[in-house]
């Protein structure tokens, strides 16, 4: 039994600590950019952690003031539906971005600058 709990308080660390370095990296996307769920997963520590980054911006947005909204699909698109859809659109525009026909935005064009992600992988 102390292994189990000591595996579960383990587990939990993790996790912590996996949702402190999302919060810094989602806080470090600048005005006009934006970053995939997966890329922000990779460069907290998990590459395949891209649901997880999902629910802590669900989570912790209020408590931390996340810009949210920065925070796009691998495909270029804006995964909400409904209001969020339409929230999540305006604010990016506010920003300068521009979506295309299909509603995406160019990856190319938008993406954060890989170097300055580099620089926070970095300083973990």
């Amino acid at each position: 039994l102390p292994d189990l709990l000591s595996d579960q308080l383990l587990s939990y660390r993790i996790m912590d600590r996996f949702t402190e370095r999302v919060v810094h990296v989602i806080k470090s996307i600048p005005k006009g950019q934006v970053l995939t769920y997966g890329k922000v997963a990779a460069l907290a520590g998990n590459p395949r952690g891209a649901r997880q980054v999902a629910r802590v911006l669900h989570t912790m947005t209020g408590k931390h003031d996340l810009p949210w909204h920065r925070v796009i699909n691998s495909k270029g698109m804006i995964s909400l539906r409904g209001e969020g859809y339409q929230q999540q659109r305006e604010l990016l525009e506010s920003e300068g971005l521009i979506f295309g026909d299909g509603g995406t935005i160019d990856l190319k064009r938008c993406l954060w600058d890989i170097e300055v992600i580099e620089d926070i992988r970095s300083h973990k």
